[in-house]
């Protein structure tokens, strides 16, 4: 099993739910591979090194297995090998996120009416 796509890689290493995720960071210049972007189709292979922004984190992995089935999450951890760099930039940023709280992490989908009026009550002072 040599010849597998970067997206479906991606995918089985568990950095995204879907493949088509996968495609999308990957178009969108989010993955690059030694430094440089890359088209969904391209072939990985070991020993390269990957810089992938999943949205939520930042990554730096150099990739160690080859695999093109999705499988548990301690398997998909053998598929790549973390840089150092990267381990330590991710839990600053995770410590970050615990001590400023976003206030939109908390909104999911439209706000009910009941929270309207209570906004509406703050922007207008009552």
């Amino acid at each position: 099993m040599d010849n597998v796509r970067i997206d479906k890689w991606l995918w089985a290493a568990r950095f995204f739910k879907t493949r088509n995720l996968a495609i999308d960071a990957i178009d969108s210049g989010k993955v690059k591979v030694n430094g440089d972007r890359v088209k969904p189709a391209r072939v990985v292979k070991l020993g390269e090194k990957l810089h992938i922004d999943n949205g939520s984190d930042e990554w730096d992995v150099l990739v160690v297995g080859i695999s093109d089935k999705r499988q548990g999450a301690p398997i998909a951890r053998t598929l790549y090998e973390e840089s150092e760099e990267s381990i330590a930039r991710r839990i600053k940023e995770a410590e970050r996120r615990k001590l400023f709280h976003e206030p939109a992490a908390d909104l999911k989908g439209r706000p009910t009416k009941r929270d309207r009026r209570i906004r509406d009550q703050i922007d207008h002072g009552e």
